[in-house]
């Protein structure tokens, strides 16, 4: 996928001022262009953490103000700022003011029993205003009491045309649609409404689809899929990342839905599941995994 763009997990600001840089802000070359997605309150603490992740070459910086998790409603941030948008405000126009790179926020379209009608419009006009280069809207409340994180991701209704309707109220800003999007189609039918679409979970559940992004979106010319090179690349990566202490397992658990849908993919799955977690697991059980999918059959 060369024209999308991939984010990082949320990362608190506090961590990346305090904590081991490298291991929470490293990533590889191939990943650009990669956005830096940060969690905090405090205006000062995310610029200063946004300048750290600039200088660690990250192409953009995300303000998360969409998770509903225990953990950023204990430290008041996350989907809790949509109830102080003005402290969002202070947070966008610091963080511009720290880096070149562009700054953009993710929200949900409202929180609790706030009404999105009026709450959202607010807030994409706030952001507007305090110079955020974009705003990612998921398309569902946040319920912050009574809903588990799990259940934030699901169970609140989207409301796809509310977001469609801010675009047409703030025509000049860039918005992007999330929250439910499971196929290319489907993010081809929101582009007709908005300038952009984030995929999450679908990205990470059915990562095959990303390999027609830029296909399907961006008109370039079609490549095929090529698992062997696939293959190849992802051991390499494996072994320089094993090199600076990382584990095979950290890094097989997030290809276990390569082949959803193939023959063999439940015998890749099983392969990558047990044999990465054992001790001097070597980047040759992603070959052994491989070779256990029948590449050329007809997905289900």
């Amino acid at each position: 996928m060369a024209e999308g763009q991939v984010y990082s997990e949320m990362i608190v600001a506090d961590a990346i001022l305090r904590g081991d840089r490298e291991r929470l802000l490293g990533f590889d070359a191939v990943e650009h262009p990669v956005v830096l997605q940060l969690g905090g309150s405090d205006p000062q603490k995310l610029a200063e953490a946004a300048r750290v992740g600039a200088d660690f070459g990250y192409d953009e910086i995300g303000l998360n103000v969409g998770c509903p998790s225990d953990r950023v409603q204990s430290g008041t941030f996350g989907a809790c700022l949509m109830q102080t948008p003005e402290i969002v405000e202070k947070a966008v126009s610091a963080m511009k003011a720290a880096v070149d790179v562009p700054i953009s926020v993710k929200c949900r379209i409202g929180v609790d029993d706030q009404d999105p009608e009026t709450v959202l419009p607010d807030f994409v006009a706030r952001m507007q205003g305090a110079g955020a280069d974009a705003l990612w809207i998921h398309a569902r409340k946040a319920w912050l009491k009574g809903l588990s994180p799990k259940e934030n991701r699901t169970v609140p209704p989207l409301d796809y045309p509310l977001v469609h309707r801010m675009k047409t109220a703030f025509p000049d800003f860039f918005i992007g649609i999330n929250g439910g999007l499971a196929t290319l189609e489907e993010a081809e039918a929101h582009l007709a409404h908005v300038d952009g679409v984030m995929l999450g979970r679908a990205a990470y559940q059915t990562p095959r689809l990303l390999a027609d992004v830029d296909h399907r979106l961006f008109a370039r010319p079609a490549k095929p899929f090529d698992p062997q090179r696939l293959c190849r690349t992802m051991m390499d990566y494996a072994a320089r990342q094993m090199e600076d202490g990382v584990r095979l397992s950290q890094i097989t658990r997030h290809m276990i839905g390569l082949f959803s849908g193939y023959p063999g993919a439940r015998r890749y799955r099983q392969i990558l599941s047990a044999e990465a977690v054992k001790p001097g697991a070597s980047p040759e059980v992603i070959a052994e995994a491989f070779a256990a999918v029948d590449m050329d059959a007809e997905t289900a």
